[in-house]
């Protein structure tokens, strides 16, 4: 049995002409847009104003960047300004007493962890752990030492 794959699934279906439905409603709002300054605004003013407009939907509808459709573009970059990716991290400690915020400088010496050995004991009650697929619980085993 035979299955038709689909061969060009990154290109948009065409509705009218060379436009498809994105570039088409992108194109109804732009001149939806034009319509509204054409009622508002004097003929030299509309005019400028107008093919800023048309400018503007032309650019949203057809250009791509890096591959990318322009309005997902825009949204990426409002996206980042509003969120930057870079994160500071300040050495200063926040402490609140009494309703009051105060900063301090963090002024300790480095603490290095001790790393905790593993006996013997603890390697067989893990492979336990692993063996049983974690039906082995370690308290069981405490309180039956302890009994």
């Amino acid at each position: 049995m035979r299955f038709v794959v689909p061969q060009f699934i990154d290109v948009e279906d065409k509705i009218i002409g060379p436009l498809s439905v994105r570039q088409f409603v992108i194109f109804l709002v732009g001149f939806g847009i034009i319509f509204i300054l054409f009622k508002i605004l004097s003929f030299i003013s509309f005019l400028l104003a107008g093919l800023i407009v048309f400018g503007l939907t032309g650019i949203v509808a057809f250009a791509k960047v890096n591959g990318q459709l322009f309005h997902f573009f825009l949204i990426n970059i409002i996206y980042t300004i509003k969120k930057p990716r870079l994160k500071v991290w300040k050495k200063e400690i926040i402490q609140v007493r009494a309703g009051l915020h105060h900063k301090e400088k963090l002024k300790t010496a480095k603490v290095v962890p001790l790393k905790k050995m593993v006996t013997s004991s603890k390697l067989a009650q893990l492979s336990l752990v692993v063996d049983t697929g974690g039906a082995y619980k370690e308290e069981e085993d405490v309180k039956m030492k302890l009994l």
